[in-house]
């Protein structure tokens, strides 16, 4: 059987670091993004043989465009999308300028479009394919000085949505994964200084880890999902028990 390929954005560290060392366990090959070159040396020497990093920026389209076309050049069909990279700019909505605005839309919300148009017509070809978009709690619930980065994940949960009703037929998933307070690089200086506040919310009661999401992602990654799709899933110990309606 032809080994599986998959695509994670922003794969260098965090959740996306995690999923793609999970996916190269299960014996998939894995193609990591990042936006630095210190990111891209430290993606091929962890993956090795069993995947290869890409220089993306997702602020620019065009650069976009190139790169994941010359990835379908070069492997011809992605079997696994998982769309991970985001930024947050957090700020009020009175202060919060036009390019921290722009960039977390770009990055967070409109690369998929770009990546997913590119990569779908080989996938509708096989008949095959997994596309699982990372999006979070915020996206659903909204949270103060995130109106870019709620605006960018809940516009992921409709994209996603949407999508799974136009690929249902091709034997292709199209489903969400929200987490919740999830402890990360980009999360661990905030979730440190409010974690009494943030932890009375969590009827668990901690944080989340990075492998509570790529346990999910995996399975969704497999064929023992095949039956699931559209479906925007909750990681977040409870904190808001209405989100996942």
């Amino acid at each position: 059987m032809k080994k599986k390929i998959a695509l994670i954005t922003g794969a260098n560290r965090g959740i996306g670091k995690k999923i793609a060392t999970d996916l190269i366990n299960l014996g998939i090959y894995v193609i990591g993004t990042t936006t630095t070159k210190k990111g891209l040396v430290k993606i091929k020497k962890r993956f090795q043989s069993n995947g290869t990093g890409v220089l993306i920026n997702f602020i620019h389209n065009s650069t976009i465009k190139k790169k994941i076309k010359s990835i379908i050049n070069k492997f011809k069909v992605i079997d696994i999308i998982v769309h991970n990279a985001g930024v947050i700019y957090d700020n009020l909505l009175v202060t919060m300028k036009d390019e921290e605005w722009t960039n977390v839309i770009d990055i967070n919300l409109s690369a998929i479009f770009y990546i997913t148009k590119i990569i779908l017509p080989p996938m509708i070809k096989q008949r095959y394919g997994r596309i699982i978009v990372i999006s979070s709690l915020s996206g659903k619930i909204g949270q103060k000085g995130q109106t870019n980065y709620s605006a960018s994940k809940s516009g992921l949960i409709g994209f996603a949505k949407s999508l799974a009703l136009e690929v249902a037929s091709k034997g292709i998933t199209v489903n969400i994964v929200s987490p919740g307070y999830i402890i990360t690089n980009m999360t661990k200086n905030i979730l440190s200084s409010r974690k009494k506040e943030i932890l009375k919310k969590i009827p668990v009661g901690r944080f989340g880890k990075t492998k509570d999401v790529s346990h999910l992602v995996s399975f969704l990654s497999s064929e023992k999902s095949s039956y699931i799709t559209g479906q925007n899933i909750h990681i977040n110990g409870g904190i808001y028990a209405s989100a996942s309606t």
